[in-house]
């Protein structure tokens, strides 16, 4: 499913498609896979795919939320992104190196580079989940066992006063 969500108006003015939903699809020998049509009602064709920082997934952006997603990196860290500082110079190259574009084709799917199927250790089977911005994609053994045991009644539970 989607949603449009405005941005904080310290940011700038887009409009962020606010993906929801778990999907399951198969990864083809090609290495491409099918993007949910709720997706693609509300993407453009042209896409980034980029590895999670810590390689669990892959995320798949719209070519301007990619650059906000690292814009959003250096501000929660650093409070913005400094030129003249030579880590955050080579963190942001890094970031972008490990992106690709990609296009959505005819039949609704999209390519992931080998090396980044690897990296993230997708093989064949992957849960597609939506996310405010952006989707990750992620091997389905992965994405089982990082999410299997979350209990959302955590939710519910009386505060601990202290």
């Amino acid at each position: 499913m989607t949603n449009s969500v405005d941005t904080a108006p310290e940011q700038t003015a887009t409009k962020v498609t606010d993906l929801y939903g778990e999907f399951r699809f198969k990864v083809d020998a090609k290495g491409r896979v099918a993007v949910p049509a709720e997706f693609r009602k509300v993407l453009s064709d042209d896409l980034v795919v980029s590895r999670e920082i810590e390689d669990k997934c892959l995320y798949v952006f719209e070519p301007e939320s990619f650059n906000d997603w690292i814009e959003g990196l250096f501000n929660d860290r650093f409070g913005g992104y400094s030129s003249s500082d030579r880590r955050q110079v080579r963190m942001r190259s890094l970031l972008k190196s490990r992106a690709r574009g990609t296009e959505v084709d005819s039949s609704g799917r999209i390519m992931l580079n080998p090396q980044a199927r690897e990296a993230v250790g997708i093989s064949k089977d992957v849960v597609l989940v939506g996310n405010t911005g952006y989707f990750e994609i992620w091997d389905a053994d992965a994405f089982d066992k990082e999410f299997g045991d979350i209990d959302l009644g955590f939710f519910y539970d009386e505060p601990t006063q202290g």
